[in-house]
């Protein structure tokens, strides 16, 4: 079983996220399971998405503590919240931001970390900051789970016409930046 832990903010497309990418797995054959975690029921307070997946029916229920990936939608979240507790010994996290505005806690050997500009990306290509397809390009490039071509079947059946192509070039670019970036290093 796979488990993925996103971090955003309510309002910030998480709900969102955690579909798209279950709903990319199912048409990949695999089982996912994906739901919301609130507190303050507002606008702007934090707030975790999860999906599971896995080879078989998903019955585990609970919140995930022991993530493989982790989506953080918001880097200013980690301000206040240990996002990164509990990520596996060779997890990855993928961070919207801007490269040296993120501050990255020590990470262990295996742990890979890309950072994202998803927020601008998004801007260029949907109009708004609300980077989760790509982050979701990102997150198929950071860890081959899925394809871009697993991704774009999911936003094409989430989104009408004009949002699904500004939503597959936002996931395309959000693909290539984690792609170049692993030319580069890695953090």
């Amino acid at each position: 079983m796979k488990e993925i832990r996103i971090h955003a903010r309510a309002g910030q497309g998480a709900i969102t996220t955690a579909s798209l990418l279950g709903y990319a797995y199912f048409l990949k054959g695999i089982y996912p399971y994906a739901f919301p975690s609130f507190s303050a029921a507002r606008m702007g307070a934090p707030m975790n998405a999860f999906v599971r997946v896995d080879s078989k029916p998903v019955r585990l229920r609970s919140q995930i503590y022991e993530p493989n990936y982790l989506l953080i939608v918001d880097h200013t979240i980690m301000r206040g919240f240990n996002c990164f507790s509990g990520l596996k010994e060779d997890g990855i996290a993928i961070i919207n931001g801007k490269g040296d505005a993120v501050t990255v806690p020590k990470l262990k050997a295996k742990q890979k970390v890309f950072i994202v500009p998803a927020s601008d990306i998004a801007l260029k290509y949907i109009g708004r900051p609300l980077g989760n397809t790509a982050m979701l390009g990102a997150f198929c490039a950071a860890t081959n789970e899925l394809t871009l071509d697993d991704l774009n079947a999911a936003i094409k059946h989430r989104f009408s016409a004009k949002l699904q192509e500004a939503n597959i070039k936002a996931a395309q670019e959000g693909f290539e930046s984690v792609t170049h970036k692993t030319k580069e290093k890695v953090r």
